[in-house]
């Protein structure tokens, strides 16, 4: 049997979002030539591999099965092409990165623009989230996250060194309440707290003690997912904050913040690139791995 690559892509693309649309919106291709493409398969294979609904589309048993052989497999195959296709020259492609908000020494600028002038023939496209969701699903080549989160199957490498979350207020707001002397003294405060999205319980601030963790719900003032709007209401003067150390640095520099409960706050391993560990790393992958592995570490 002749199978078209382009079947099984489009296959495993819809096995992998649950949707038409969103296979075509991976694939750059339109939604019909998904639904046409999924439909030969089934043809070729003589059976059905999805049951469909207006909303969505899961996997049959034999869906489920194909699924499980042929994506790693075509994973790899697309890999070692582009590995062998760049024999005749520099990296090439799309390479698409999902980064946190929070990772400052990736998301700003210096790192970045030295890729891209390094390697013209590699287009970036990075979304900036902090949603967790499973980046091979989702048709990304790799991504930044902390790594006490990152999936224990994933290649990770460091592009932090150790960091720090610091709770910090502007100088006029402690001029107007008396700074806590404790971290349980937050929940006097007006606290900027941090959610990852909506109906999500917010973030407990964490804090260590004679080496043991803890951590405490901040007081009721605002919460919101954007690290810059919590940012831009404790330089304002809406309260106390609480975050990584390199978002803030900046402020506490110039004196426009104040770093707060400093006995409390200890370091803890940072930020570290993710990718799924293959025989044929892309091109385009590696040449990612490499310059952030030689990229200089910024100073204190």
């Amino acid at each position: 049997m002749n199978l078209d690559l382009n079947l099984l892509q489009a296959f495993v693309a819809v096995a992998e979002t649950g949707n038409f649309r969103a296979a075509a919106d991976r694939l750059g291709v339109t939604r019909s030539a998904v639904s046409q493409a999924m439909r030969r398969l089934e043809d070729q294979l003589s059976v059905a591999l999805a049951r469909r609904t207006t909303r969505s589309v899961s996997l049959t048993e034999a869906g489920a099965r194909l699924y499980a052989d042929v994506a790693p497999n075509l994973a790899e195959l697309a890999a070692s092409m582009e590995a062998t296709g760049s024999l005749a020259g520099m990296a090439r492609g799309q390479l698409r990165l999902a980064v946190s908000t929070i990772a400052e020494r990736f998301l700003d600028g210096p790192l970045l623009a030295a890729f891209m002038l390094a390697n013209p023939g590699i287009e970036l496209d990075v979304t900036v989230t902090d949603e967790e969701f499973d980046i091979v699903a989702e048709g990304y080549d790799a991504g930044v996250r902390l790594g006490e989160v990152i999936e224990q199957d994933m290649i990770a490498i460091p592009v932090s060194g150790p960091m720090r979350q610091v709770a910090v207020a502007s100088p006029d707001y402690l001029e107007r309440h008396a700074a806590p002397a404790h971290p349980r003294d937050l929940t006097a405060h007006r606290c900027i707290g941090w959610r990852p999205a909506p109906h999500v319980a917010p973030y407990r601030w964490e804090f260590e003690a004679d080496g043991e963790p803890f951590d405490v719900a901040a007081g009721v003032g605002m919460t919101t997912n954007d690290v810059w709007l919590m940012l831009r209401t404790a330089l304002a003067g809406g309260g106390i904050t609480f975050g990584t150390e390199d978002t803030f640095r900046p402020y506490i520099d110039r004196g426009e913040l104040v770093s707060l409960l400093e006995p409390w706050l200890t370091p803890f391993p940072g930020f570290f690139l993710y990718y799924p560990g293959r025989r044929h790393l892309a091109p385009k992958l590696r040449a990612l791995v490499d310059h952030v592995k030689a990229f200089p570490q910024p100073s204190r």
